[in-house]
């Protein structure tokens, strides 16, 4: 079992830049794919990006891609989003999880463990 805690979140203009922390408990943690998923008020939760745990093979969502990062550190036991040229659309909860197997997937119940968010709020 793997616990995770998000860090880094908070209120920043329209093209700025933020860098989410996804710390997990436990010593498997190069055993989990990560993702990070988001959720506006009255919106579902949606993919953002994901890295697998065999690789580091990273995904995309195209609404992110070429502006996020998603990385992780095995030694740190920390997955990360960086998030640069930030839009009033970005404006979410943010939400880390972890995945026991080497494929990545999409949805959210592919993900067996998850944070408990971290509000990113995106002024224009």
């Amino acid at each position: 079992q793997v616990q995770l805690v998000e860090s880094g979140g908070g209120l920043v203009q329209a093209g700025g830049s933020l860098r989410l922390s996804c710390a997990a408990s436990g010593r498997s943690f190069s055993l989990y794919s990560m993702g990070w998923f988001r959720q506006a008020p009255g919106k579902e939760r949606e993919f953002v990006a994901a890295i697998r745990r065999s690789d580091a093979r990273t995904y995309y969502a195209d609404s992110v891609k070429g502006r996020f990062t998603i990385s992780r550190d095995n030694a740190e036991n920390t997955a990360y989003l960086q998030m640069n040229s930030l839009k009033p659309e970005d404006t979410a909860v943010y939400y880390c999880a972890a995945r026991k197997y080497p494929i990545v997937v999409i949805t959210t119940s592919g993900y067996d463990y998850w944070g408990q968010g971290t509000q990113v709020t995106v002024s224009s």
